[in-house]
This record gives structure tokens, sequence and C-alpha cells, in this order.
């Protein structure tokens, strides 16, 4: 069995390790930023359980070359003490320690880059320890050294940017300028950018900007500059209008000049001689303090000189004898608009005229296809009218030659209907009932009369029955006598025609023989 001793050390071991505390910061892995020269906050805050207790609080940085050297130290009973080259530089974040760890160097510098480690120390539970790294950031120092150009020089560098920071900044140029950029970077960590173009005085003045880029900044930080880039004068002499005449006076040249630097130096002259007397120079400008002779006619010359070189303008004057009317600018400008309008509206008037001379022909030739095509179609219109009467001619007479036969054909089969329903009669002169007995009465197309009297029917149904048959035979042949006439394109009879062999059997009748009576 356990001794009771044994058993309050199990305990005790049980209890240890069932309370423990946990840090909430800073997270497992951290790693933080910091800019030199600035204050850098280690956080450290740890959770303690029920029944424990915080006794001291512990920062280590680990050594570039290994080990660990004491940060500070902070006792719950003693106080707190900083250590090596920390001193003075660091400080807790509260008051108590105990309740907050986190630890405050006051300015960072390059060398507190590194590991931390946050140890705390507890009761009954022991030491907790937590790491975090720290990367010390500079501030990038940079340096903007532009380069005077001259035109005409031959492809060179015409400004240069250099940046030290850590990490390394990155470099590059705003600017609207064709030209090349080459950077470097030296063992120090220090980057320069070089931008290369050849000189032109179109150049002068332009933006040529370098940008710098770094973590520590929120954006790029600019460096302004505009490039420079020197030329020689370019002199113009200007006060002649070329209408100097014998006596005027209050007159004067000007040498005007641009040029980078603008020259300050003006020299008059006279090409064919020396300037004339009472001529004062005052710098860009020459005075003729009398009135114009003769003799001041010529050449004249100035030479206008900057930091660069010099260049020379002239301007040959005339003097004439008497004033001679100059033509008013407005007055030549009147000219040439009037002459304009005049060229515009000639040209207006002749594409009108031949636009107009277009269409009146395009329109002949429009007449005559119209005409052409009215002739043709009213001599179709002509031919399809014959065409329409021939048809309607041949229609009729087929529906009449289609329809004759059936109405004839109708006829005789009332007619026979009638024969076998009439009485009989005893008029010697019919032949209708098949030559045995008298003849019987007709209507006007020559038919037998119809009679609604139904007398003897009985006795004589043999009788009927013959008649029919000899009836049905003459409607045939009726039917092939009237299919021959429409064959010859005849038009058909107004009266059923009469085959030839029952001609003989038909009634005849004159005015003074009316039918008999049944």
């Amino acid at each position: 069995m356990t001794s009771h001793p044994g058993r309050l050390l199990c305990l005790l071991v049980a209890f240890v390790f069932s309370v423990r505390g946990e840090f909430v910061e800073p997270k497992p892995s951290l790693s933080l930023h910091s800019t030199a020269e600035k204050a850098t906050r280690l956080p450290c805050l740890f959770q303690v359980q029920q029944g424990q207790v915080i006794v001291q609080v512990n920062w280590f940085r680990e050594r570039p070359g290994g080990g660990k050297e004491q940060v500070i130290t902070a006792h719950h009973t003693q106080g707190h003490t900083e250590l090596g080259q920390f001193s003075g530089r660091v400080h807790f974040e509260n008051r108590d320690p105990m309740v907050n760890s986190a630890l405050i160097i006051r300015s960072t510098e390059v060398s507190d880059e590194g590991t931390y480690t946050c140890q705390i120390s507890t009761f009954p539970s022991g030491n907790f320890e937590r790491q975090l790294s720290l990367t010390v950031w500079t501030t990038p120092i940079t340096s903007l050294e532009p380069v005077e150009m001259e035109e005409g020089q031959s492809y060179r560098v015409a400004a240069t940017c250099r940046s030290v920071a850590r990490p390394p900044p990155r470099l590059s140029w705003d600017t609207e300028l064709a030209g090349h950029t080459q950077n470097r970077t030296s063992e120090r960590g220090a980057v320069s950018s070089y931008f290369s173009l050849h000189p032109l005085r179109s150049m002068n003045g332009k933006q040529l900007d370098c940008l710098v880029w770094h973590p520590s900044q929120n954006k790029p930080r600019r460096f302004s500059n505009r490039l420079i880039v020197l030329y020689p004068p370019d002199p113009t002499i200007r006060g002649y209008d070329g209408n100097w005449f014998l006596g005027l006076e209050r007159v004067s040249l000007r040498c005007d000049s641009g040029g980078n630097p603008k020259p300050q130096n003006f020299t008059w002259s006279r090409k064919d001689g020396p300037l004339p007397k009472d001529v004062l120079e005052r710098n860009n400008t020459l005075l003729f303090q009398r009135p114009l002779t003769l003799a001041d006619s010529g050449i004249y010359q100035c030479v206008a000189k900057n930091s660069v070189s010099a260049s020379k303008a002239e301007v040959e004057i005339t003097i004439t004898e008497s004033n001679q009317p100059e033509t008013p600018f407005s007055t030549l400008l009147m000219i040439i608009v009037g002459v304009v309008a005049g060229v515009l509206v000639v040209t207006m008037v002749i594409s009108v005229v031949m636009i107009n001379r277009y269409h009146k022909s395009r329109n002949r030739k429009l007449a005559m296809e119209l005409s052409e095509k009215k002739e043709e179609i009213s001599t179709l219109s002509r031919q399809a009218s014959f065409r329409r009467v021939n048809s309607n001619s041949t229609d009729h007479r087929m529906q009449m030659e289609e329809t004759t036969p059936l109405r004839v054909e109708g006829t005789l089969r009332s007619s026979l209907s009638s024969l076998g329903e009439q009485p009989r009669c005893t008029d010697s002169h019919s032949t209708l009932s098949g030559g045995r007995g008298g003849g019987g009465p007709v209507d006007f197309l020559g038919r037998p009369a119809l009679y609604h009297s139904r007398r003897g029917e009985r006795g004589r149904e043999p009788e009927i029955d013959g008649e029919k048959a000899e009836s049905r035979q003459r409607v045939e042949s009726f039917v092939t006598n009237s299919s021959l006439s429409l064959d010859r394109s005849l038009h058909a009879p107004l009266h059923p025609s009469v085959p030839m062999g029952a001609r003989n059997h038909l009634p005849t009748y004159s005015p003074t023989h009316p039918p008999p009576s049944c």
C-alpha cells in the first residue's frame, strides 16, 4: 500500500497540472515590425487560474551568436530591474507587471532586432514562456541630384536618386520624358537610380520626380524635380515695319531673344559700317534720337549672349524719300475674305448649274423610259383584253355546250316520267306511245304534255315499260348527236334535236290542226 506522504505528493502533482494558466498575448509565433527611433511595444499578458499567483516576470533576448541576454526582470515584492544595454531604454507598460507584462522600448534601434521571450513564474505551477520576433525597419533617407544639361550634348545622366533604408527601398521615376532608367544596390543596402536621356531644349522644365517605395510608408514619397536644359539664345529684331522714310522720328529697334539662361548681354552693330551718329544703345534696344536720313539705311545686327553661347540676328533697313502708305492689315484681310467668298460663290453657282443640268438630263431619260414602258404596258393590256374576250366567249360556249346536254337530258327524263303517268290517247297522229294508239298533246318544246291522272296505270305497266325503253334510246341518240355538235365548235341549239329515226314518230301540227285532247 502507498504511504500517507506518497499520497500527498501525488495529490500535489495532480493539483499542479490541473491548475494551469494561459497566455492571452502574444499569439504563438508572433512577428512584429517596428521603425527605428520610434517606440515599440512587446505584448505579454498571462491569465492565471484559481489558486495561481504570478511571482516574477522576466524578458530575454536571444543573442545573434547564440545564448540569451536578460532585458528586464520584475519581482512581486522586490520591484523591477533593467539590465545591460537596455538599461534606461525599456519599461513595463503597466505599473504592476504581474497584471500586464507588456514591455515598451522607448527608442527602437536597429540593434534591437531579434527574438524576445516573455517568462512568467507562477506558484505553484512554475514557469511559462512565449516567444515573439521583432524586425526593425529604418525610414528611407533619400537624396535627389539633378544635373544641368546643355542642348547638343550626347546621351547622359539627367538626374540621380539615392536612398538608404531597412529593408532596401524601391525607386522609380514619374515623368513623360523619353529616357532610360538604371538601378543599382550597394552592399550596405543603399539603392541608386539613374535617369539618362538625350537633352533637347523642348525638355527644359519638364517634370522628373523620384518616387521612393518602402513598407514603412503607406504611400510612395515623392521628391520633385524639374529637368534643366541649357541652350543658346535665339534673337529676333523687331521694330522695323518696312516703311521708314526720310525725316521719320522716334523710331527704334529691339532685340528679343529666348535661351536658357535668358541672355543679358546684347551688342548692336551695322554690317556695312559703324552705327550712325546720335544712335543710343540701351541693353537690347537701339534708339534713333534724331529724324532719319538716307544714310541710316543698311543691315543692322544684334548679338545676344548667355552662359552657353552667343547668337546673332540681323535686319535690312531701307530709308525712302517719301512716305509710302501701307495698306492696312484690315483692308488686306477684307480683300482676301472677299476673294475667297467670290470664289466660293462662283463654285457654288457652277455646282448648282451642273447639278441642275444633270437632273434635267436624268429626268428626260426617265420620261422617255416611262413612255416606252407605258406603250409596252398598253400593248400588253390590249393583248390581254383580246385574250380575255376570247377566253370569255370560249368559256360561255363551253359552259353552254356542257350544260345543254344535261338540260336536255333532264327535260327528256321529265318527259319520260310524265309519259309513264299520262292517260292513253286515242289520237292516231301520236307516235310517242310507240305507235300503239293515238298521239297526245305536246308543249311548246314538242314534249308530251304532263298529266297527273293515274287512271289505267296498272293495266298498262308492260306497255309503259316498252315506251320508256324506246324513249331512253332516243335520248342516248340525242346525246351522241349533241357531243358531235360540241366537237365541231357549234353553238348548242335552242331546242333539243330529235333523232332521225324518231322524227316519223313525232307528231306534227299546224295552226289549222290543233293537237287532239285526251
